[in-house]
């Protein structure tokens, strides 16, 4: 048995309407993952599943979450492995803890995104990639930065931002 991650890349079905974690952890059971359980409430889930490729479990729950929600959404699935070792490659450990963001990708970022974002930044913000996903201290409140806008899927790929708050978090479920 395996342990995995899931990130909801949104959890919002329409105006005013969220998906409700029990509801998640449902869906889950229905594809024949166990033991799921969420951490708060912006779509992240851990869950045990025989070992497969992760692009196959993704599949599997994209799949689940359109036919039971109506709406598709990204969600990005990782070993809880790999999970540990990316709360480990924090590179700003010494940052805020709702500060410091780690958008997790599907297909790893190259060195070059981190040239192309510096424009978009504050001289106080420091970023880095570690392992292809990249890791950001705003230096304050991610919404009242430039860059935060810059991070679309449009310009870097699928991928999803967390706290490093939820990243330790996740951790914690693993261990």
């Amino acid at each position: 048995m395996t342990a995995y991650v899931a990130l909801l890349h949104s959890i919002v079905l329409s105006p005013g309407r969220r998906v409700v974690m029990s509801d998640l952890r449902d869906m889950a059971v229905s594809i024949g993952f166990r033991s799921p359980r969420t951490l708060v409430s912006t779509g992240n889930i851990v869950f045990e599943a025989d070992d497969a490729p992760i692009g196959d479990i993704e599949q599997r729950l994209e799949a689940a979450f359109k036919a039971r929600f109506g709406k598709h959404v990204d969600i990005i699935v990782r070993k809880g492995s790999n999970w540990l070792a990316l709360a480990r490659s924090n590179p700003f450990p010494d940052g805020e803890g709702s500060q410091v963001i780690v958008r997790i990708m599907r297909k790893p970022l190259q060195n070059m995104v981190l040239a192309d974002l510096r424009k978009h930044a504050d001289e106080k913000q420091r970023l880095a990639l570690t392992a292809g996903d990249l890791w950001i201290d705003f230096a304050g409140k991610p919404s009242e930065w430039k860059l935060l806008s810059a991070l679309t899927t449009k310009r870097m790929g699928v991928g999803t931002l967390r706290n490093w708050n939820t990243v330790r978090g996740l951790a914690e479920m693993l261990a």
